[in-house]
């Protein structure tokens, strides 16, 4: 195997082995997969499935990977007659998909050199010559944003430009959909707008786009604990409870409500002169936005 940078043999600060098919150990897990290791072969799982090397899995609880070391050790003699055509280093196993085009490259440098990686079927690559593109007539208009990082989409449009196939005005960066991919998971990727699902999935996937197959980021309970309880506190300037603001009682004058708008501020409906027969009140905040409207009402 020919020698490479020490930037690609190992990660600087873990001396972490390298990925013998891509030679790098410092990437992204989220564009090179899990890492497995088997005999003195160190490997990351998207590299092999791009290189077309299949593996065997156990079931979860297992843990474990049957790597074809044999193939494997094949593939990397192949692959270092290859010179990847973005970095020009050589060890290139990812070859298009496209017959007839002798390109080939790393899994890490697929953006740099503007590739395509499907992520499903069988799992092909394309270079920047011969990847799949979008059908769109025309470009963004002046002013648009992207609609997931609000920044301009410019007025041309680019490997770095990608628009919703169903509404076809929705227009976002290919990174930042690939973001929101990764955190919706296949349950909830959708077009941000439109949110249209299956023709959206299928042409991001087309495109290049990753959908991992698990549930969203958000729905770990351990992601916004914070979310997952609700406001006990009555923040008006002056609260007249005896017990102090964090306590309420169930029913009263002396029991929270929260406002109806936001729902994270409350108040005894004392502390803030509301009868037993409001059941809703809204915030200085919210009143002030024009979102609804504060019903004091004065005790008798």
């Amino acid at each position: 195997m020919r020698n490479m940078s020490s930037r690609k043999r190992k990660s600087p600060d873990s001396g972490e082995q390298a990925c013998v098919l891509c030679r790098r150990a410092d990437v992204n897990p989220d564009i090179c997969g899990r890492t497995f290791a088997e005999s003195d072969l160190c490997v990351h799982e998207f590299c092999l499935l791009f290189a077309n090397i299949r593996f065997e899995e156990s079931a979860p609880w297992e843990e474990t990977v049957g790597l074809p070391v044999g193939t494997i050790r094949c593939r990397i003699k192949q692959a270092d007659q290859k010179q990847c055509f973005v970095c020009g280093e050589r060890g290139a196993a990812i070859s298009c998909a496209e017959r007839g085009c002798a390109r080939s490259f790393h899994l890490p440098c697929a953006v740099d050199g503007e590739c395509v990686t499907q992520f499903f079927g069988q799992h092909r690559s394309f270079c920047r010559e011969h990847r799949p593109r979008q059908a769109v007539e025309a470009a963004p208009s002046q002013g648009t944003d992207c609609v997931i990082c609000l920044e301009p989409m410019g007025d041309s449009t680019s490997y770095q430009t990608l628009r919703c196939p169903a509404c076809k005005h929705t227009w976002f960066h290919r990174s930042c959909v690939q973001g929101q991919a990764m955190n919706a998971g296949t349950m909830c990727f959708q077009c941000p707008i439109c949110q249209d699902t299956e023709q959206f999935r299928a042409e991001m996937s087309t495109l290049g786009i990753q959908i991992p197959v698990r549930r969203p980021s958000w729905w770990d309970d351990r992601t916004y604990p914070s979310l997952l309880r609700r406001h006990g506190r009555c923040d008006v300037s002056t609260c007249l409870y005896p017990g102090g603001r964090e306590q309420e009682e169930a029913d009263g004058p002396w029991q929270l409500l929260l406002c109806s708008s936001c729902a994270a501020e409350g108040t005894h409906r004392r502390c803030s002169y509301l009868s037993n027969r409001v059941n809703s009140w809204e915030c200085n905040s919210c009143a002030g936005m024009g979102t609804g409207k504060m019903q004091p009402v004065v005790l008798p």
